[in-house]
């Protein structure tokens, strides 16, 4: 989400506003990610009928328990502080570096290349490492509710980590890195600009408002939050397919992507490409609009903390 155009956040309150807004998001829209996911691995049943949004959380919930749902939580929340951070702080830093010399206003184009940078910096540097374990998981079908049950193979976030490194080695975090970054710059490309465009316009038809209500805050997320999985839902797919299978010696990343593809399209239709985005579009775009929301709020509380707002002002000094 881009700060406000009246003053410029600093790394610090990029931070601090940045990480809350992605907790919140996170704890409340978990579920919708671990239900997608599942969607998205697994293949037609039996009698050739698809496993539906509803359909997949009744049996995650009914075979493994509720806080199944929680499944790679831990993953998510260890990532979300540094993301957030990244992705605010490299938009801004891309952003004044595209912006017009004399006016220091940036267009919609530079606003949307920086969107595109910001993503693909996230993505490599938090975002896929994050994901990986995130996704091993999730993938689990370990019940939590019954105790003589096989423990499952991953036990926690950490866990996991040190398994997939021990075991797969470094390199396995970096599986589908392309993707990942395909999928973030599309979706800070997008988010950005929408998000930005819409506040100006809303900004304009109400001049009398220092700063839009929450609740506008809110929509404009939700609206612009939509945007980015609606176009990019296959690379999303592919890449869930990918991180979650072990590597295979002599296979490169193209021909995996390739294979995965021709498999997804041969044996299960090319709407399989489309699988959890109804629970993707319900994640993102609500968590979006968390994001934008608590983050405008936070980050006008902090910039009236003395400490914070006098680096501001050093800042914006240089």
């Amino acid at each position: 989400m881009p700060p406000r155009d009246k003053k410029k956040t600093t790394p610090a309150i990029n931070l601090l506003a940045g990480g809350t807004a992605g907790l919140c998001e996170a704890l409340s829209c978990h579920p919708l990610d671990t239900i997608k996911v599942r969607m998205q691995l697994t293949t037609r049943s039996a009698n050739g009928s698809r496993v539906g949004f509803f359909g997949t959380a009744g049996s995650i919930v009914s075979n493994e328990g509720f806080f199944a749902l929680y499944k790679g939580l831990g993953a998510v929340i260890t990532g979300i502080v540094p993301k957030m951070a990244i992705r605010f702080s490299s938009f801004e830093f891309y952003k004044t570096a595209l912006s017009n010399k004399e006016t220091g206003k940036t267009s919609p184009t530079g606003i949307f290349f920086a969107g595109l940078a910001a993503g693909t910096t996230e993505a490599v540097l938090v975002v896929n490492p994050t994901d990986v374990v995130k996704i091993r998981l999730q993938a689990q079908h370990h019940s939590m509710t019954d105790p003589l049950e096989t423990p499952p193979r991953y036990r926690n976030a950490a866990q996991c980590a040190y398994m997939i490194v021990r075991e797969e080695g470094l390199r396995v975090l970096y599986r589908g890195v392309v993707l990942t970054a395909l999928r973030q710059a599309t979706n800070q490309a997008v988010n950005f600009t929408a998000y930005t465009e819409l506040k100006a316009y809303c900004a304009k038809l109400q001049p009398d408002l220092v700063e839009l209500p929450s609740y506008q805050h809110m929509i404009l997320g939700l609206i612009s939050g939509a945007l980015g999985p609606l176009s990019n839902a296959p690379i999303d797919t592919i890449k869930t397919r990918m991180q979650r299978e072990k590597a295979t010696v002599g296979e490169t990343a193209l021909s995996r992507v390739a294979r995965i593809s021709r498999n997804l399209v041969q044996r299960e239709g090319f709407l399989a490409f489309y699988k959890g985005i109804t629970p993707r579009v319900m994640r993102v775009a609500p968590g979006q609009a968390v994001t934008f929301a608590v983050y405008e709020q936070v980050s006008t509380f902090l910039e009236t903390v003395p400490a914070l707002s006098g680096r501001a002002v050093l800042c914006n000094e240089d």
